[in-house]
């Protein structure tokens, strides 16, 4: 799996590119200048580099996603249960409820995403 892991600004500068792609690349640096207080060396460093990682992409000026937001978001779940969990489901739903009781509605929306994606 690709490493979809973010610092801070740029997971800030994703946010923003996702909220209005599809974007002008100056479009995005007066953007950021406004929001981050970024210069425009910046965005396009950070730009170019999250475009490497193979998330976004800049053509004829024009920047938008390859991975959209959501997608991006599972990517980094998974990424999270494989590495605190050891890819286990179970282990990180016990620790995520932690003890606490799940409600009946939540209880039964969970019976019906496993019923989904169960194999076979």
């Amino acid at each position: 799996m690709a490493d979809y892991r973010l610092a801070h600004g740029e997971a800030k500068f994703a946010e923003l590119i996702w909220r209005y792609e599809p974007i002008k690349s100056g479009e995005l640096v007066n953007l950021c200048k406004s929001e981050m207080g970024w210069k425009k060396s910046t965005t396009y460093t950070v730009l170019r580099k999250l475009c490497n990682k193979g998330i976004f992409k800049n053509e004829d000026s024009v920047v938008s996603s390859i991975i959209k937001k959501e997608e991006f978001s599972a990517r980094q779940s998974r990424r999270f249960v494989d590495d605190t969990f050891g890819g286990s489901l179970p282990r990180f739903l016990a620790a995520f409820i932690g003890g606490e009781k799940l409600s009946g509605r939540q209880a039964e929306e969970l019976k019906r995403l496993i019923d989904e994606h169960k194999e076979g």
